[in-house]
């Protein structure tokens, strides 16, 4: 049976669990439990990030002929050594802080992943990623099908999504994820104040505890509400939270100021989605200024504020973090010095608990139409990594889930070994 859902609260909470009017001793459990939690941190670069500017095959002699205004030139990239078939590599240099995480071992780069006949959409290929299906792209996401495998009833905040809408990735079939912008607007909405205002919030949760089981309607309005307003209050002790260090001042940064919040108070929160956008760099990409370098410059301060926090507040160890965008970008720049949409992208995942460096083999930029390592007349890179492998490593390694049964394949052979 399907039903509508009503927003009950301010921040964008518009779906919970079917059946989440547990007991207060339930959710309790469930608070308690959080500290020992995992925690699954996924950023998505959407738009479609060039990783070859990204990740810097330096000494290719085709990566300058081929990108004469946007490439970045070898001086300036910062050098993190060699993948296995011995093509030198760097990061952007705006990247200082990812660099330092490299070189503490734990951060990951994993080169050319992606999936056979890559899509050039921006909304296919966010879907196929989310999905992890190339079939089914319209059905529950990867991780919306590892929240469905938790134990029933689970915490209402076992996710927690920063965008207002909710991303493919998360779609469950009984699970569902608050969107939570801000922790400090995420509260019972009522016209009035003070006194008032509580009243209101006192008699909505005593309405909302009546599940009449003859009435399924009303039962699921009902647990709805009494899920929703079961939040209320741990939300707000994240707002309390007070980083170790500065965040930038940007969403991207109040994002993971508040990722960082929520595991610090431990809420229960296991997986949590982080958006940033702008990486559909057509044109004026940039090499020491522009729209990329900013890009580079957004992801680098907030990812590097996030870890140093953590590290703080000794919570790295029980956190990763995935970095992906749906596809990357063409090789050759187009005539507004940008690029356009690509196949073979990279990956990033970092943490405590990361095994660091490079992970899979760089392409040749050669533009011979043989060559093994692109395709589409040697202008993408080719795929060589299934982007469903690094899922399946992060379910079963780092969530202690069944990859198999999530992702509806085995996709464990070839998987990077970053855990």
């Amino acid at each position: 049976m399907s039903f509508s859902r009503r927003q009950f609260v301010k921040g964008g909470v518009t779906a919970f669990t079917f059946g989440f009017a547990a007991p207060q001793a339930i959710c309790d459990i469930a608070f308690a439990q959080g500290s020992a939690a995992r925690n699954l941190v996924v950023v998505y670069l959407s738009g479609g990030n060039d990783s070859l500017s990204t990740i810097v095959p330096y000494l290719d002699p085709n990566y300058t002929v081929r990108r004469p205004t946007i490439a970045i030139p070898a001086a300036n990239v910062l050098q993190i050594g060699t993948d296995s078939s011995g093509v030198a590599l760097g990061l952007h240099p705006r990247l200082t802080g990812l660099k330092s995480i490299f070189d503490a071992g734990r951060l990951a780069v994993i080169q050319r992943t992606g999936y056979a006949n890559q899509s050039r959409s921006h909304f296919t290929g966010f879907d196929i990623w989310g999905t992890a299906s190339v079939t089914n792209t319209s059905g529950t996401g990867w991780l919306g099908r590892y929240l469905d495998g938790q134990t029933m009833p689970v915490d209402p905040l076992i996710a927690w999504n920063t965008q207002r809408e909710t991303p493919r990735p998360l779609m469950a079939r009984l699970v569902g994820v608050p969107a939570i912008t801000s922790p400090a607007t995420y509260a019972f909405s009522s016209p009035n104040t003070g006194v008032e205002a509580t009243y209101e919030r006192t008699a909505q949760t005593r309405i909302s505890s009546h599940i009449p089981v003859d009435r399924p309607h009303l039962a699921f309005v009902n647990s709805q509400t009494q899920a929703a307003m079961n939040t209320l209050d741990r939300v707000a002790t994240v707002a309390t939270y007070r980083p170790a260090n500065t965040y930038p001042n940007n969403g991207f940064g109040q994002a993971l100021t508040a990722v960082a919040g929520a595991m610090n108070k431990q809420i229960g929160t296991k997986v949590f989605w982080v958006q940033t956008g702008g990486f559909d760099t057509h044109a004026t990409q940039g090499v020491n200024q522009g729209s990329y370098f900013n890009l580079m410059a957004s992801l680098n301060d907030g990812l590097k504020a996030f870890y140093d926090d953590l590290s703080a507040q000794g919570m790295l160890s029980n956190t990763l973090v995935l970095v992906y965008s749906e596809f990357g970008r063409r090789i050759t720049e187009n005539g507004s010095q940008g690029t356009d949409h690509g196949a073979g992208a990279n990956m990033m995942v970092l943490g405590g608990g990361v095994r660091g460096g490079i992970f899979g083999t760089a392409p040749n930029l050669n533009t011979d139409p043989a060559n093994p390592t692109l395709e589409n007349s040697a202008g993408d890179v080719k795929y060589e990594t299934d982007f469903r492998s690094v899922y399946a490593k992060i379910l079963d390694n780092w969530l202690g889930s069944n990859s198999v049964s999530v992702l509806g394949g085995d996709y464990r052979t070839g998987a990077p070994n970053i855990l």
